[in-house]
């Protein structure tokens, strides 16, 4: 008696498509968005947003997104070319993840360069909110997969995510500006003890010495500097930092490092929140240019020594990265961990 035979079913179900990058834009830096839409080569994605007199946020994909890897660039910052609020691009940003998911993304990724909340990343009274910490459950409860941000204000904010988290950094593209400028007795000066690890690199890879800002903070928005520890007269002064808001303690600093002794001060920081009275601090405050890159856009009137970089080549090579599920930190070495 023949035993006929029988073909083996494949454990596994394989199905040929084109994967497919789509790529739209929150209404807090379209600007960026644009860039990052250009260098990709793609057309940005048609989405419909708006604020209604009520002020409740609203949006709409204006084609299918069902199986697409979607990505949406919206630091959580205002803008008031285009009316929104910090809180209105947080409220939008979540709405476009849930309405990807909704419309059947295969994954949805947060591109939020500049994660608003991110300096209240722990307790420093009592009966304070951990935000840095409610914005991350607030990403992933929403529906995102991946969220993609630059320089946090403490690298452990990453780990109030449950999902991937891509920090990116500003350092080399900041760096390699001060090299291109050729400037000579160059000092880095850390404007407090919580900074010194991201100036000392700093300071390392543009050949130049390290300072320290002996600085208080009394109120939150207030910052009192004491004195340098370090030698600065004479030399052309750097400050790093992370983050400029109001200018006041990078006024102050400035004036500090001025009063003892040195001959220029330049500052660089990777997000211009630029609030309050920033643009008069800066202007009054004696820099020779203050380096940022485009993370947040900067209102009208600022000051003409405010130079403005790019970050949109970074972003790409990790939007593609991630899309062909290469590796990120290739893009800096594996040096991105720099807090």
């Amino acid at each position: 008696m023949s035993v006929e035979s029988r073909a083996v079913p494949s454990t596994d179900i394989v199905v040929d498509y084109n994967k497919r990058l789509m790529l739209f834009s929150g209404r807090a830096n379209p600007e960026l968005a644009a860039r990052i839409a250009d260098k990709l080569g793609v057309q940005m994605g048609p989405v419909t947003l708006k604020t209604f007199s009520s002020g409740e946020v609203y949006c709409r994909y204006e084609k299918s997104i069902r199986g697409a890897d979607v990505f949406l660039v919206q630091p959580l910052c205002g803008n008031p070319v285009t009316g929104v609020t910090a809180n209105d691009a947080l409220m939008e940003l979540l709405l476009l993840i849930d309405a990807a998911v909704g419309a059947s993304a295969h994954r949805v990724i947060a591109v939020t360069p500049w994660l608003g909340y991110s300096r209240q990343d722990k307790k420093s009274s009592p009966r304070e909110p951990i935000s840095a910490r409610l914005v991350a459950r607030m990403l992933e409860a929403a529906g995102a997969d991946r969220v993609l941000t630059m320089d946090l204000h403490a690298g452990q904010i990453q780990g109030f995510f449950n999902v991937p988290c891509d920090h990116m950094t500003a350092l080399m593209m900041l760096t390699q500006y001060f090299d291109d400028l050729g400037l000579q007795d160059l000092v880095v000066v850390a404007p407090d003890a919580g900074r010194v690890k991201l100036n000392k690199k700093f300071a390392s890879k543009i050949g130049a010495e390290l300072a320290i800002l002996d600085k208080e903070r009394p109120a939150q928005q207030v910052a009192e500097i004491g004195y340098v520890i370090g030698d600065v007269r004479g030399k052309t002064a750097v400050l790093v930092d992370d983050i400029i808001d109001t200018a006041g303690t990078l006024k102050a600093a400035a004036q500090t490092v001025l009063d003892e002794g040195a001959a220029r001060v330049f500052a660089a920081a990777t997000h211009p929140v630029f609030s309050g009275n920033a643009y008069e601090n800066l202007t009054a405050s004696g820099f020779d240019e203050i380096v940022v890159t485009d993370t947040i856009p900067l209102r009208p009137g600022a000051p003409a020594n405010i130079r403005v970089l790019s970050c949109a080549d970074m972003l790409t090579d990790s939007i593609r990265r991630i899309f062909t599920d290469d590796s990120v930190s290739e893009v800096f070495g594996g040096e991105n961990q720099l807090f």
